[in-house]
């Protein structure tokens, strides 16, 4: 595809205006207070636009606007409110490209990854379009006389926090089973990248009745990271150099994990493989789908990332590649960039959450110590050997919600929509007793 041009340049897909209020009850409002910061790409470091800052009086008018919504929109019927998704989702589908240059403008993601994200958002919308169009109630025959009806109602209002990596997916996500059971939303985006939210919001917004989503910004407070979770290597894995062992090597090329837990019999072969994909890494211009590393949020979190990296080294670990900025000149110059970094070794500072093109590397002796080393709070394992049993006894046994079999893809394609639904609504019983 080559290189997108940014946000409002010429021939560009999209762009982004001068300032964002909040959008509240269906329009755009001034912050209560009258306070405004500037939102700066990661890209260039340059400001695109000024953002409204929100207090409480803010969030408070914007729940007050969903609430007002909610009794309208709870009670539109089900055929209805899938019409409506299905709708947003050919919105997005015909401004992807618009929509994932925002997003990388925004937060500095590879272009490439934020296509791949809003194509899983499309389909998101879609599926809980299809769950609820299909969702039936209940009769439950108590007796001769007496009969109980159950019916799915929405919660109410929905308030999310919007986190500043992946947002728009994060936002599909968060919309897609709240709208379809009948809740409206307040967004609150991370200061980090509200702009990208304001993007969406502006595209679909009208397609929903007033004060069905809102967004306050500045104050979502700093939400953690999210990490992609850590991948165990096998040590089967390095059998032979085949396209399996390619693959594996593949998510030190384009960072697509955090933590790596070697098995000793390869850690030292494999380490040095995985080290050269990573020096090789194709890191450059965000908005070009060729490059696989592009910038991280903000200069904030670059310092704190190169200040952790140097903890690590005092502590006795070993950055293998990387481990600085990056300037890559020109029109970057001014971008939040890292080198990518591979860091091998103990440290207190292994375990943290670092979005970023940084891979930290250990090694494992038996599975046992596998697992106690990712301990509970992983949010996600990658499991690869070249046996599937392996990857499927081992996944049994590991504490994260989500477990990855011989993949790096995140398989959000296949969760439990039904499910998830249920999270937005509750039952209610109708008791009758006739006669």
């Amino acid at each position: 595809m080559g290189r997108f041009a940014a946000p409002g340049e010429r021939g560009g897909v999209g762009s982004y205006r001068d300032r964002y209020d909040h959008f509240i009850g269906g329009e755009y409002v001034p912050p209560a207070e009258g306070g405004y910061f500037f939102d700066r790409t990661p890209v260039t470091g340059e400001v695109f636009t000024a953002i409204a800052r929100g207090t409480a009086e803010d969030v408070d008018r914007a729940l007050a606007a969903a609430h007002a919504a909610a009794r309208g929109w709870g009670r539109t019927p089900p055929a209805e409110r899938a019409t409506v998704l299905n709708e947003i989702a050919d919105r997005v589908e015909d401004h992807v490209e618009a929509l994932a240059v925002a997003e990388t403008w925004d937060t500095g993601r590879p272009v490439r990854e934020a296509l791949a994200d809003l194509a899983s958002a499309v389909d998101c919308f879609r599926r809980f379009a299809a769950v609820i169009r299909a969702q039936e109630g209940g009769v439950t025959q108590l007796g001769d006389d007496l009969v109980a009806y159950h019916f799915r109602e929405p919660l109410g209002v929905v308030d999310r926090l919007v986190p500043w990596h992946s947002p728009l997916l994060t936002v599909a996500a968060d919309l897609a089973p709240a709208l379809a059971a009948g809740n409206p939303a307040v967004l609150r985006p991370a200061e980090e990248a509200p702009a990208v939210v304001h993007a969406l919001v502006d595209l679909v917004a009208d397609l929903l009745p007033p004060g069905v989503v809102n967004v306050v910004n500045g104050v979502g407070g700093e939400e953690p990271p999210v990490g992609r979770g850590a991948d165990v290597f096998f040590a089967d894995v390095a059998a032979s150099r085949d396209a399996f062992y390619d693959r594996a090597l593949e998510g030190f090329a384009t960072f697509a994990l955090d933590r790596a837990l070697v098995q000793s019999p390869i850690h030292d072969r494999f380490l040095a493989d995985a080290t050269e994909r990573a020096r090789t890494a194709r890191q450059g211009h965000p908005l070009d789908t060729a490059t696989a590393v592009g910038a991280v949020i903000n200069r904030n979190h670059l310092d704190r990332t190169l200040s952790m990296i140097e903890v690590a080294e005092r502590d006795g670990a070993r950055v293998l590649c990387g481990g600085g900025p990056a300037d890559l000149g020109g029109e970057l110059s001014g971008g939040c960039y890292l080198e990518p970094t591979v860091i091998v070794g103990e440290s207190r500072v292994c375990r943290s959450d670092l979005v970023g093109p940084v891979v930290w590397v250990s090694a494992f002796d038996h599975f046992d110590d596998a697992v106690k080393e990712l301990g509970a709070a992983a949010p996600g394992v990658g499991l690869w050997s070249r046996e599937a049993g392996v990857g499927f006894r081992a996944g049994r046994r590991v504490a994260a919600r989500r477990v990855r079999v011989n993949t790096f893809r995140s398989g959000d394609d296949h969760e439990d929509h039904r499910a998830l639904l249920d999270q937005y609504q509750r039952t209610k019983t109708i008791l009758v007793e006739q006669g």
